[in-house]
């Protein structure tokens, strides 16, 4: 039962504000057809927006099988309308770019019935009133019978309680209207039928119950409503559209306007596709430089020195917190610079050499060590033993020498001492890496070979410190090198202790060099780096293994000059006072101390050296700063440097390249906002049929993120097609191969980004489209 009382209203029609039903009791059986005249358009045109909730009128005291509507809010007004009310339209109200079985599905899919069930109700209802043939079709495809009799089936397949009918032979010939009126009165059989109408003959023929209606007030009642037992107040079953329904309806509507998606898709990709080809060159340059700084890089290890640089930049904020003061008083303030404040002695020492043996071979095989004992060389020169040395310095360029020692202790590169393997079993560090050209390559400790580079050229300070005596550009047969001796004296045969309690080396190199604890040295072989070794670390000259340094190191810790310098704060040979950090270089220099001056860890590959670095970092945790080791990683400072440079080329790029989208994102409202204009009278038969307010904001957000998900793919896929000449000019111009390349990760953002700018520029048009009032947006044209 539906019933009216004591309603007082206020609707607007162009400029007058009328009152409506004023005082009036008005009620409707389950079961009638009723039939309400009315001698002007805006009376029946409120009633009905009363009846149906469909205006946002405070509805006053509305009972509905006993429940009062006083409290109802909007969204139980659409539920209502989808669970309760059918509307047939004078002018059908069918969705164009919808198909007939779509149409009479609308409101069942607004209710959550499955596809399965809507669709069986829909075919039924069309079966019912005679479409069943026509069922494929869309609505521009039939005559106006036809429409309404769709538009009735439409209000049928949801099994509604109320039907509400307005004029609905209003645009039909009287022979369809005959047939139209004949098919209400039928289903006026099981539900409650209320048409309005100015035709009083078809409403005395048709309707059991006339009610007329004149200036907003009911005149007569021709059957009045005899009040019965009320039925338990009914539940609404509240309406719900899924996101993928919205989908469905705007995809159906952008179908019918293929042109217009396309060159709006098309323009909105112009920013996608600028920020894509972007995004393609900085990926493929970058990959370029990775690859080549992953090849030239790799040789680079991480190196940990005792005398080291800390590039903590916590350690120098004071320093820049007084930058730019520029201070008028006239006094001079004395403060460290920042190179001495970035000074840093690492603390090496056995547990942490042991800490670095112990690492996984996996991740780096080979470990070098720089140590600062001195070798005590001899070798026979035309019968007489003369002192010689493995170094590349000449005498005069000591201080030179000394510089190019320490640089290559603290990069790992252009060392005399070739790296120990952690695992024999994963090859051989110079016969993996180098050449050989002549003899063999070091089977023994006492072993060492001489490195030539690519053009078989080696340092000639190296040859002529072992007693070669060479001119610059002479040339020297391996047979010559490959099989010398050297013979190798340690401290207590080389060193002699004066009277005084000084040593000084023993003047008398013959017996130096008979001494029997001497042992022999042998250049046993010439090797040059392979083409593909990216492990080019030592230096043209001799190069040895750092076994044979810890053996001099072994046998010349306890000598009596290193015992006599412990015991000593001066200099042993020149009886100078020595601070502590002289003597502890002096006693590295006899061999004293096993520790070595620097540690080079060289990762088996540059994608392994995080690893190290983190097992590193592992060894730090849990100390005091002024107890960690601190480690440099060239290779990696050198990639962030290049990676920082790309990095923010790109950002710039792509900064200019998003103004576009933001130029989209605006177009894209443009767009939506047509399209709600458009769509008006279809959002009126959706908020007819009981389509929330969020159901119709859907349908709009749904038709924008078609177009994003369109523009973005579009854009991606015309950027994809643009690397292949891109990347044919960039081959002619640079001699690279496939520099641009589009990473699926960043066109798959693309498309996302795109997709959510689109809806975000599309958003405030769909909501302005959801808070459109239903009986104004049906009367659109």
């Amino acid at each position: 039962m539906l019933e009216l009382r004591d309603i007082k209203k206020h609707y607007k029609v162009g400029n007058t504000v009328t009152k409506a039903l004023d005082g009036v009791s008005v009620a409707f059986r389950q079961q009638e057809f009723v039939a309400i005249l009315g001698e002007s358009g805006s009376g029946k045109t409120t009633l009905l927006n009363v009846i149906g909730g469909l205006d946002q009128y405070d509805s006053g005291d509305m009972v509905i099988n006993g429940k009062s509507t006083k409290d109802f809010k909007d969204k139980d007004w659409d539920a209502y309308r989808n669970n309760s009310i059918g509307f047939i339209f004078q002018s059908y109200n069918l969705i164009g770019h919808q198909g007939i079985i779509d149409n009479v599905e609308l409101g069942m899919t607004l209710s959550g019935v499955s596809k399965k069930e809507r669709r069986k109700k829909a075919e039924e209802a069309l079966e019912r009133v005679g479409l069943k043939e026509h069922i494929h079709k869309k609505p521009s495809q039939l005559s106006g019978g036809q429409m309404q009799r769709v538009a009735i089936a439409r209000a049928l397949a949801n099994d509604p309680d109320i039907l509400l009918c307005d004029e609905p032979t209003g645009a039909l010939d009287s022979e369809t209207s005959t047939q139209i009126m004949n098919l209400i009165q039928e289903v006026a059989q099981d539900k409650l039928v209320v048409m309005v109408t100015h035709n009083a003959d078809l409403a005395h023929e048709y309707a059991d119950r006339t009610i007329n209606f004149a200036d907003g007030r009911v005149t007569d009642d021709s059957n009045p409503h005899v009040e019965g037992k009320k039925k338990e107040p009914f539940d609404l079953k509240h309406t719900k559209m899924t996101f993928l329904t919205a989908l469905r309806l705007s995809f159906n509507n952008i179908r019918t306007k293929k042109g217009r998606t396309f060159l709006t898709a098309f323009a909105s990709s112009i920013g996608i596709i600028s920020i894509a080809i972007v995004l393609s060159l900085s990926s493929g340059f970058q990959k370029q430089i990775d690859q080549t700084q992953s090849e030239t890089l790799a040789q680079f290890p991480i190196t940990i020195s005792r005398e080291t640089t800390d590039q903590d930049p916590e350690n120098f904020e004071d320093q820049r917190s007084n930058e730019g003061t520029f201070p008028d008083n006239d006094e001079v303030t004395a403060k460290t610079s920042d190179e001495d404040r970035s000074q840093r002695t690492n603390d090496i020492d056995q547990d942490f050499i042991d800490y670095v043996d112990d690492i996984n071979p996996a991740l780096s095989n080979n470990i070098g060590y720089t140590r600062l004992a001195n070798m005590n060389l001899l070798r026979e020169i035309d019968g007489d033993p003369e002192l010689v040395q493995f170094s590349n310095g000449s005498e005069d360029e000591s201080q030179a020498e000394s510089m190019m020692s320490m640089m290559a202790a603290q990069t790992g590169v252009g060392v005399s001492s070739f790296p120990k393997q952690l695992d024999d079993s994963q090859g051989n560090f110079l016969e993996d890496n180098y050449q050989l050209l002549d003899g063999s390559f070091p089977e023994d400790t006492n072993d060492v070979v001489l490195v030539v580079d690519e053009n078989n050229e080696t340092n000639i300070n190296a040859l002529n410190n072992l007693g070669f005596d060479l001119e610059d550009g002479d040339n020297v047969s391996f047979d010559d090198i490959v099989g010398t001796t050297v013979t190798l004296a340690y401290n207590d045969a080389f060193y002699e202790e004066l009277p005084t309690g000084n040593f000084i080396p023993n003047q008398d190199l013959d017996e130096v060099y008979d001494n029997d604890d001497n042992e022999e040295i042998t250049i046993s072989g010439v090797i040059r780096n392979k083409e593909s070794s990216t492990m080019d670390l030592l230096a043209p000259g001799i190069a040895y293994s750092d076994a044979l340094a810890q053996k001099v190191i072994d046998h010349n810790q306890d000598s009596d000059i290193v015992q006599a310098q412990e015991d000593s704060d001066t200099n042993v040979m020149t009886s100078e006072d020595i601070d502590d950090t002289a003597k502890d270089n002096l006693l590295d220099a006899l061999g004293a101390s096993e520790i070595p001056y620097s540690v080079m860890i060289y990762p088996n590959n540059f994608d392994d050296k995080e690893q190290i670095l983190d097992y590193l970092d592992d060894y730090n945790e849990g100390k005091d700063n002024e107890d960690k080791i601190i480690y440099s990683d060239l290779a990696g400072t050198m990639t962030e440097l290049t990676g920082g440079i790309m990095d923010a080329i790109t950002y710039v790029l792509v900064a200019f390249a998003g103004i576009s989208l933001v130029t989209s994102m605006i177009m894209i409202g443009i767009i939506t906002y047509t399209s709600v204009l458009e769509r008006t009278k279809e959002i009126g038969v959706l908020k007819a049929l009981g389509a929330r307010k969020k159901d119709i904001t859907r349908v709009f957000d749904a038709e924008t993120a078609i177009l994003g998900v369109a523009s973005g793919t579009l854009g991606v896929f015309i950027a994809y097609l643009a690397t292949f000449p891109i990347n044919a000019v960039l081959l002619n111009l640079t001699d690279l191969e496939n520099v641009a390349q589009l990473d699926p990760m960043h066109a798959l953002t693309l498309v996302i980004v795109s997709t959510v700018l689109t809806m975000i520029g599309g958003h405030i048009p769909a909501r302005m489209a959801a808070k459109k009032d239903a009986a104004i947006a049906l009367r659109a044209e």
